[in-house]
């Protein structure tokens, strides 16, 4: 197969969900020498980019994005031992759902939707304390930071991550997102985030946006 074919083929695995399907096209892939940044971007992305169009549109829904982002991992696994040197990171993003609560699933694909889009993510876990969030931002130096809460009691944790990076004279060094079914923009604003994500590509898009701006400004 011509490198086009075996590109198409990681994206058509994206796509049906294919798990065998993904693992056997980037092992071909890589057998072929195609590159592993190539496949990457011109295979593996695209294919989410048709998963997002069908979410978007109503025809996949968060059960086929979550299998998706799975799916892609299985293919980054096998590529990414090729990849000599680093792809060379989009961006670097520090992720976490806030303390106190445990849910990680809506983290859980935004990380993976990242990580498919090149992003360095720092994955803290959840119910992770203000404190260390700021510490990972000292210590990472992220270009963003994202922060989850399904539970409506854990939500002003939000609020208190964002007063600890303040403190530490962080704040104006990171994007910060939040996301969750119980969040509004009303609340983000007043928190003082810089967005609240309508969903788990939404988020993702927003990400790319903040550092393609910070791109071209350097």
């Amino acid at each position: 197969m011509s490198a086009e074919k075996y590109l198409t083929a990681l994206k058509d695995a994206v796509v049906r969900l294919d798990f065998e399907g993904a693992a056997k096209a980037a092992k071909e892939a890589m057998a072929a020498s195609v590159d592993a940044n190539l496949a990457i971007n011109e295979g593996l992305v695209p294919g989410m980019a048709a998963v997002g169009e069908k979410y978007e549109k109503g025809e996949y829904f968060l059960s086929e994005l979550v299998v998706a982002a799975e799916v892609m991992k299985e293919s980054l696994n096998v590529i990414m031992p090729y990849a000599k040197g680093g792809l060379g990171a989009r961006g670097k993003v520090v992720i976490a759902t806030v303390e106190g609560d445990m849910h990680d699933l809506g983290k859980n694909i935004v990380t993976s939707l990242l990580k498919a889009n090149s992003f360095d993510v720092i994955d803290l876990g959840v119910s992770v304390p203000p404190q260390k969030i700021a510490e990972a931002v000292k210590e990472h130096k992220p270009d963003v930071v994202g922060m989850s809460a399904l539970l409506s009691i854990t939500m002003p944790k939000m609020g208190e991550t964002i007063e600890a990076l303040k403190r530490t004279g962080l704040r104006d060094s990171v994007k910060i997102i939040v996301g969750g079914a119980a969040l509004v923009p009303e609340f983000a604003l007043r928190i003082g985030a810089d967005h609240k994500a309508a969903n788990a590509l939404e988020g993702v898009k927003k990400c790319i946006e903040w550092v393609s701006q910070k791109e071209r400004r350097s």
